[in-house]
């Protein structure tokens, strides 16, 4: 299980980079404006309109992945196998017995004996 929970964090990782890689090369819609004043900053490295088209259906799939692979993690920590899975944290909490008088609540105030509890009995 750890194996695959390791295998998915690397996928999930490696998607992240390479889709923020992507993004970052990929030119803004007003990045055309610019090469209307003489500034040749609409030149890329696939043509005018291919660089469009393929740098965004790879953005697409990049942030597939990261999404598939982010569901995966969350299945795999949740569903995770072994002999206490079914148990939830509020079946493995075990109960704390509680002062009648609520003297425990407070701090620094002398502990009332609880009734049924063994006490020290003075000798006569």
């Amino acid at each position: 299980m750890q194996f695959w929970m390791n295998l998915v964090l690397v996928l999930q990782l490696l998607s992240a980079l390479v889709m923020i890689g992507l993004v970052l090369v990929q030119h803004g819609k007003g990045a055309d404006m610019g090469a209307s004043f003489g500034s040749g900053a609409s030149g890329s490295l696939f043509g005018a309109t291919g660089s469009s088209n393929f740098l965004s259906r790879s953005t697409a799939v990049c942030a597939t992945v990261f999404f598939v692979s982010t569901l995966a993690m969350a299945y795999l920590a949740n569903h995770r196998s072994g002999a206490g899975s079914k148990d939830t944290i509020l079946d493995k909490a075990t109960p704390v017995a509680i002062a009648a008088s609520g003297a425990a609540a407070i701090p620094g105030a002398p502990v009332a004996p609880v009734a049924g509890a063994a006490s020290e009995v003075a000798p006569k």
